[in-house]
């Protein structure tokens, strides 16, 4: 699951055999928490990302860059997502980081790994060392068979996701994001007036202060520099 909007519109299946034997299945989404994204295509797209584990999801990997600064939307990506699946869905989580190689700058967001578990791994994806990606795909599927056995092996399934009622809980959160985004830009749009009637008042002042100054031409420039010069019935200029 990818926390942003990616290449992928659709939820595909790809399966590939392991040199142990093992069948991994992996299920690729597209950021079905992008706030551009309809209600509708979401539902769509996570019940038939869904169908397509007929035997139910072991692992969960929410990807995400530490090339780019951890977002309120990131953040937000996490918190839906437990919203809609239930605090059980966090069992099954691992966060995969791309970009590892510079983890070390952005270590501010394993902060947020206390809802998954603090399962991580981290991918330097744009190696070319063949040596380096093997370590990085075995070190993946350690965290995936660990996450399997602390479940006892039984997956998230279909049924525990209809059971959530789903489309009501992400019409909810929709209209909440609604919302939010309303108070947002009121808030942001009082602070603007605010500032444009500070910037007025400052304009008035000085524009009052240059009246006095022409209107008593005995006032000393030692005066003007030394202290406050007041004018009756306005403002204290400093």
């Amino acid at each position: 699951m990818h926390s942003s909007a990616v290449v992928t519109t659709k939820s595909q299946l790809q399966s590939t055999r392991l040199d142990d034997g093992q069948i991994l299945n992996v299920i690729d989404t597209p950021g079905l928490f992008d706030i551009s994204r309809h209600s509708d295509f979401v539902i769509k797209e996570l019940v038939n990302c869904l169908d397509l584990a007929k035997d139910g999801i072991h692992a969960v990997l929410l990807i995400l860059s530490v090339r780019t600064r951890f977002s309120r939307e990131d953040e937000a990506t996490v918190q839906i997502f437990l919203e809609l699946f239930g605090s059980k869905i966090s069992d099954y989580m691992i966060v995969v980081f791309t970009g590892g190689d510079e983890l070390e700058e952005s270590d501010e967001i394993l902060e947020t790994l206390v809802k998954c578990g603090n399962r991580q791994v981290l991918f330097d994806n744009k190696t070319e060392d063949p040596l380096k990606k093997a370590e990085q795909l075995r070190n993946l599927l350690v965290h995936v068979n660990l996450v399997v056995e602390k479940n006892g092996g039984k997956p998230y399934t279909l049924g525990l996701f209809k059971e959530l009622k789903v489309e009501q809980k992400l019409r909810d959160l929709r209209h909440l994001e609604a919302e939010l985004a309303k108070e947002h830009a009121a808030r942001l749009e009082a602070e603007q007036n605010a500032e444009a009637a500070l910037m007025n008042l400052e304009y008035m002042c000085l524009t009052w202060r240059q009246r006095f100054v022409r209107q008593c031409p005995r006032v000393t420039s030692k005066k003007l520099q030394a202290g406050k010069l007041i004018v009756p019935g306005m403002c204290s200029i400093l």
